[in-house]
């Protein structure tokens, strides 16, 4: 069996990019005027309303459905049970 170099001058694959701070700051344009259109179209009804916000622990971004009036959280997004989980496995 003959066993040759590795070709050294075929092109490189690109690197993965990862999302810019732009793109990221564009892609969170987008999700608030999306949410404020939930929002205004009342889709959760009058006493409803969707948030999206950064949770400050996980650094991650949460949605959830509040009772506009008792501020109560109805529904997250991931679930505290997920964000807990992730945090545990970013200390190890």
């Amino acid at each position: 069996m003959e066993v040759s170099s590795i070709n050294q001058n075929l092109p490189m694959a690109p690197a993965a990019s990862t999302p810019t701070e732009t793109d990221r700051a564009a892609q969170n344009r987008e999700i608030v005027q999306a949410v404020k259109a939930v929002n205004s179209a009342e889709l959760y009804g009058p006493n409803q309303e969707l948030t999206y916000q950064q949770d400050s622990a996980s650094k991650r971004m949460v949605v959830r459905v509040v009772d506009s009036t008792t501020k109560q959280v109805l529904v997250q997004i991931p679930p505290e049970y997920v964000l807990a989980l992730a945090a545990d496995l970013g200390k190890t």
